[in-house]
């Protein structure tokens, strides 16, 4: 009797470049999986968890989408209904800007299987990789993480809202849209609020460009920095160590002169 093959679906987030970012339980996955598909951002050394799997790129980068959403949702359901496992390898985590939610009610709806393992996201991670707390007691009691465009294309208008508050305010997808998303800030009265562009964190091309809300969209593009990155927008940015009279010297020399 041929035995009858559960079609299942594991969404894995990769984490943000570094393949050792990798959970324990997500590199268990892959190793059972029959297929995997996996995104642009997505280390190519964790798809050696997976040597018996069968590999589809369907990255979507900006401007170079290969695949559209729908296309990828369709090819999760072939997949595993004709091979059993599935294994949708996300960059970050699948639930954060990652469109994991909607992969995973689209395989339901098709009788199949569904888990979730959860990856380590940009937002914080990126930050944190480069000296920068996205709380800390007395600089930021809070964080916002927002998409810097809309599907529609337009600047998200949480940003103006955010810019408002005290918090860290992180802006992922949001470079094409930085003269547009400062201008929120300085609206807001921000425009020496320190800055900081985080770019391909975690791996051997990461890139950093420090400033303020008014030079900031300059720095970017004298640098030339780009997609993929992270804006990270608040006093926090102050502790990185090419920040001028970073706040942690000015508190650290406090202590020792009092």
């Amino acid at each position: 009797m041929t035995k009858t093959i559960q079609p299942e679906l594991t969404l894995v987030g990769a984490g943000i470049g570094d393949p050792d970012l990798i959970t324990v339980k997500g590199m268990k996955a892959l190793r059972r999986a029959d297929v995997v598909l996996y995104d642009a951002l997505v280390s190519e050394e964790l798809l050696e968890y997976a040597p018996q799997a069968k590999k589809v790129y369907v990255g979507k980068r900006v401007d170079q989408h290969s695949f559209k959403q729908e296309e990828i949702n369709r090819l999760i359901v072939s997949h595993a209904i004709g091979g059993g496992h599935v294994v949708r390898l996300k960059g970050g985590d699948p639930y954060v800007f990652g469109r994991g939610h909607e992969e995973m009610l689209y395989a339901q709806k098709h009788g199949i299987r569904v888990n979730l393992v959860p990856g380590i996201s940009s937002s914080v991670a990126a930050p944190a990789l480069q000296g920068i707390p996205v709380t800390r007691r007395g600089d930021s009691q809070s964080f916002w993480v927002i998409t810097g465009t809309t599907k529609e294309g337009d600047v998200s208008k949480d940003i103006a809202l955010a810019a408002q508050s005290s918090a860290t305010v992180i802006i992922l997808m949001g470079t094409k849209k930085i003269d547009q998303i400062m201008d929120s800030f300085k609206v807001a009265g921000k425009e020496n609020t320190p800055v900081a562009i985080i770019q391909n964190a975690s791996t051997p091309e990461e890139r950093i460009g420090i400033g303020h809300v008014h030079d900031i969209a300059d720095i970017m593009r004298r640098d030339n920095l780009g997609s993929p990155a992270v804006i990270v927008v608040g006093d926090v940015v102050r502790h990185h160590t090419k920040y001028p009279n970073r706040l942690s010297d000015v508190v650290v020399n406090a202590t020792v002169n009092a």
